[in-house]
């Protein structure tokens, strides 16, 4: 099943069940909150990969005069999007090749935005999102951490058939590094018990 199919089969049970930050951990908040102070004064943000855009309302509650716009490849989750945040413009496209003018943005969150991309596409996103970033723009990136693949046959009250990769911290880094960022806050937290399988990886970085 491919990936913009799949969150548009679930995007209504994933606004249902996942409406906001609660899941999120207070150092991942506190990640967030660094790359808002990073901004500054500056305002034009770009939420990548937004979804159903519950991050793009807690940015909204950190920094109220953030100018925010959001990017999805599933019309099903833009269209929850728009119901949760009805005064932010939503807009379809490829991480890959983005309907955004260079240098659009003073700021980019890519929230768990990578885990259907491979370690070799990555580069290709992050020179996209370097593209969109203007000189000195932060851009964090939140993901599963660690290595391999798995297969999502079951979520948000749906048979899926999806892959989700897990990305090595240091090697999203330097993917990074490669592709016009300067690495500023990498982060590798364990699991939560219950709450996840996985490592969880953050990479806060600039674009050069």
């Amino acid at each position: 099943m491919e990936t913009r199919e799949a969150y548009d089969l679930a995007a209504a049970n994933y606004a249902e069940e996942i409406p906001d930050t609660t899941f999120e951990s207070e150092i991942d908040l506190a990640m967030i909150g660094l790359f808002v102070e990073l901004l500054g004064e500056r305002v034009q943000v770009l939420d990548a990969g937004c979804g159903t855009g519950r991050m793009t309302t807690h940015l909204r509650a950190l920094h109220p005069p953030l100018e925010l716009t959001g990017v999805d490849l599933s019309p099903g989750m833009l269209a929850q999007a728009r119901v949760a945040v009805p005064d932010v413009e939503f807009v379809e496209g490829d991480l890959r090749a983005m309907p955004f003018a260079d240098a659009s943005f003073d700021g980019v969150l890519a929230w768990y935005s990578i885990i259907h991309t491979r370690d070799d596409g990555l580069p290709a996103v992050f020179a996209e999102l370097r593209r969109a970033l203007r000189p000195a723009g932060p851009l964090l990136v939140g993901f599963q951490a660690g290595s391999g693949e798995r297969l999502i046959q079951h979520a948000y009250g749906h048979d899926l058939d999806l892959l989700a990769y897990r990305h090595d911290v240091d090697a999203v880094a330097d993917a990074l590094t490669q592709t016009g960022f300067e690495v500023h806050t990498r982060l590798d937290r364990s699991p939560r018990g219950e709450f996840e399988r996985s490592h969880q990886g953050f990479v806060l970085a600039v674009a050069s």
